[in-house]
């Protein structure tokens, strides 16, 4: 039993890191052994989180870079991962921020998901979890729980044998010769094993287990691992009340009023004992069977039989998809677990912290200087350089600083997952997701000198910028794609134009567009300020008005922000727009509209009652 109940010298620290995750910051992502990359699970696939306003105490604001009493809404997966493309960026993202932890993404159990796994395979994933429609917690809405996913045998299944409908088989290659075709009921049986895909991920399955027995089935069907999650919060006193998204648990699981967390009676030797009474349970009936180890007994689905019940609701059931084998894996699971950790290969930062006076500059905290080229091949350049210094610093602590200038065209996620003390400028133009999850620093892009076109007029960063950010500031000279800043907490951005949903789901920061916007702005947003420029009078229709209000900027307080804004925009990228907006102040002020969430309606920079005095101080006239 020991590849069951293996012991590590230290804990495993298993992070989320689902789409737009609170609290995910460069010194969270290089502390975990596993980041877990959520696109879905059983109750709720596809849905984004929320964390209703009463349950955000202080204690979770400041931990979740936000206010308390504000509600904190998730952004669906699909914010940011639009293809599977998008899914092995973010893999990779992950990869070159930490390259020591293990990457899995968790997919839902239902149709189609063999397919999906196979490109989360070929997409660098080192594990692969399935999640079933059982079990979920309270938190989630009785429409979620009650009709979502299916049963973790058939996503299971399907994710180690992979099975495609002829019909919807698309050519891969001129050569087929590493693939087994074997036709089954019609279908074209491709396999992760036969593929070379099964010995690169590590299955993981979970969804209602609660005993041995689940974890022994869910083996001959190809599990590696085996997760429990809601009969764990039972044996540590939940009574599965439902009432969690209500801060009203009567015992206190899920509750930040102290009167009600006093009342928790779970100790940490419930939980041990509980899977050592699981373990007991496989290791007996392994003995039974005549198995040493439960490696044995992994993908081997020819010991399943089906019970021999009689009943007219499954007389027509058919079992023979679950109970085909697809052959086994060439090494054992405990070979396929005990993998190094994917890598990304030779990536561009590698270069930088090879750099004797980048690496000083790091250890000794100091002040370095540097240009380099950069081409669209380099992705998620600077998310390693951040984990390095995450990693010695944490967020905050670093008190060198790194001013590097790049030049050319960068690749995917450009100066991802950005620390304080970084300041990293390009001149050129980027893809998609530049500056996601920066923590802090500075971060500038602006185009070549004499390129012939309207600098304000053109795109120059692509899709889902500033995407989960919590700190720092960026300065971009040119227009930028969809969904600019979805999920911002705490970082400044100015931007000369966006795609639709800019500001989706923003819970902090400010946000400055000094030119037109696509539509659905400001959806979701329960925190922070957007300025933006309505030059023609065509922004209002554009406003997702359900939760923000917009007005004019009359408060003294929110005026001064807004130009100190514009004022560090035209230093740092020399904008012409900027300039002009500076120059003719007093005629392009009434042109601004301000978008302002309730959190934010009595906060000096949105209520006209604040003033600001010649000390700096920010009191109210009435005082």
């Amino acid at each position: 039993m020991q590849s069951f109940i293996k012991r590590t010298p230290t804990p495993m620290h298993i992070l989320q890191v689902a789409s737009g995750r609170f609290g995910v910051t460069p010194t969270f992502l290089v502390n975990a052994d596993q980041l877990e990359i959520k696109i879905a699970q059983g109750a709720k696939p596809g849905e984004g989180g929320q964390l209703p306003g009463k349950k955000v105490s202080a204690y979770i604001a400041r931990l979740r870079n936000s206010k308390p009493g504000v509600p904190l809404i998730s952004p669906p997966p699909h914010h940011d991962i639009y293809s599977i493309e998008d899914l092995a960026q973010l893999i990779f993202d992950l990869h070159q921020v930490n390259p020591k932890a293990k990457v899995s993404v968790k997919l839902v159990a239902e149709a189609g998901i063999g397919t999906v796994a196979s490109g989360v395979s070929k997409g660098n994933a080192d594990i692969i979890q399935i999640s079933g429609h059982d079990g979920g917690t309270g938190a989630s809405p009785i429409s979620s729980i009650k009709h979502a996913g299916g049963p973790w045998e058939l996503g299971l299944t399907e994710t180690h044998q992979v099975v495609i409908p002829t019909n919807q088989i698309m050519t891969i290659s001129s050569d087929f010769s590493t693939f087994k075709e074997i036709f089954v009921n019609g279908n074209l049986l491709q396999t992760l094993i036969e593929n070379g895909l099964r010995e690169r991920v590590i299955l993981r399955v979970d969804g209602g287990f609660k005993s041995g027995v689940d974890v022994l089935m869910a083996a001959a069907m190809g599990a590696d691992e085996y997760g429990f999650g809601s009969v764990a919060m039972i044996a540590t006193g939940c009574v599965m009340a439902r009432i969690c998204h209500t801060n009203n648990c009567p015992v206190g699981v899920a509750s930040q009023r102290e009167e009600l967390r006093a009342r928790f009676p779970g100790v940490p030797g419930d939980l041990v004992n509980f899977f050592l009474y699981v373990a007991e349970e496989v290791r007996g009936m392994l003995a039974q069977m005549g198995y040493e180890k439960l490696d044995d007994l992994i993908g081997r689905t020819d010991l399943l039989r089906p019970r021999d019940i009689s009943l007219v609701k499954t007389q027509h059931l058919d079992l023979n998809f679950i109970l085909s084998n697809a052959g086994l894996p060439k090494w054992s699971s405990t070979e396929i677990r005990n993998q190094d950790v994917h890598t990304n290969g030779p990536v561009l930062d590698n270069v930088l912290l090879a750099d004797p006076e980048i690496f000083d500059a790091i250890e000794n905290e100091k002040v370095v200087k540097k240009t380099i080229k950069i081409y669209n091949v380099d992705r998620a350049v600077c998310g390693r350089i951040a984990g390095v210094v995450a990693k010695k610093y944490g967020d905050t602590g670093f008190a060198g600083q790194l001013n590097i200038t790049f030049t050319g065209s960068a690749g995917q996620s450009f100066a991802c997952f950005l620390t304080p003390g970084m300041n990293i400028q390009l001149i050129g133009e980027a893809n998609d997701y530049v500056g996601k999850g920066m923590a802090g620093g500075e971060l500038v892009v602006a185009p070549v000198q004499s390129t012939g076109f309207c600098p304000e007029d053109a795109t120059i960063v692509g899709n889902t910028c500033l995407y989960g950010a919590t700190g720092g500031q960026i300065f971009v000279r040119g227009k930028a794609g969809e969904r600019f800043a979805v999920r911002n907490s705490l970082a400044e951005a100015v931007v000369e134009g966006t795609g639709d949903h800019c500001c989706e789901y923003m819970t902090g920061g400010c946000v400055v567009v000094l030119g037109k916007v696509g539509r659905n702005v400001a959806a979701g947003m329960t925190g922070g300020l957007a300025y933006i420029l309505d030059e023609d009078d065509t922004l209002i229709p554009k406003v997702n008005k359900e939760i923000v209000k917009i007005q004019r900027v009359t408060a003294p307080v929110g005026q001064m922000q807004l130009k100190s804004l514009i004022e560090a925009h035209v230093e740092k990228t020399g904008s012409s727009k900027g300039q002009t907006i500076l120059k003719e102040w007093e005629t392009y002020l009434p042109f601004f509209w301000q978008l302002v969430p309730p959190s934010e309606e009595d906060t000096p920079e949105a209520c006209a009652e604040y003033v600001r005095t010649a000390t700096g101080e920010v009191t109210l006239q009435s005082a």
